[in-house]
């Protein structure tokens, strides 16, 4: 196995500090709702560490990919592409399969945030 590229190694740290922040954020709703309890906690950290163990395995597919032929990498590609979904699925089942560990919309709502941090990212970019 290679090393993480230094890369990859950047852009899941950016994504894992927005999941981070927006997670706190969504914890703090539900807090100012009166609806924060340890099952939301359980289930943020479900989503959130999810989302970003995606994005990092992504990551590292894409970094495997550039090395193989064509054919090869659209394989490697469509084949995380399809685990990673299923990971996340694996997820939301075990959130939705135990509520009272899991609070369902606290586990889904973090699979978006890496999105969201994607989206946000040109208003904090510097201009070289």
């Amino acid at each position: 196995m290679k090393s993480l590229d230094p890369v990859v190694k950047k852009e899941t740290i950016y994504i894992a500090a927005w999941v981070l922040i927006l997670c706190t954020l969504m914890n703090a709703v539900f807090l100012v709702l009166k609806q924060w309890n340890l099952p939301v906690l359980f289930g943020t950290l479900l989503g959130g560490g999810t989302a970003v163990l995606n994005f990092l395995l992504m990551g590292l597919t894409v970094q495997s990919a550039v090395t193989k032929e064509e054919k090869e990498a659209k394989t490697l590609i469509k084949t995380s592409q399809s685990l990673r979904l299923v990971m996340q699925l694996v997820a939301v089942v075990i959130a939705a399969a135990i509520p009272a560990a899991f609070n369902l919309w606290a586990a889904l709502i973090p699979l978006l945030f890496p999105r969201v941090a994607m989206l946000i990212r040109p208003l904090f970019k510097k201009n070289d």
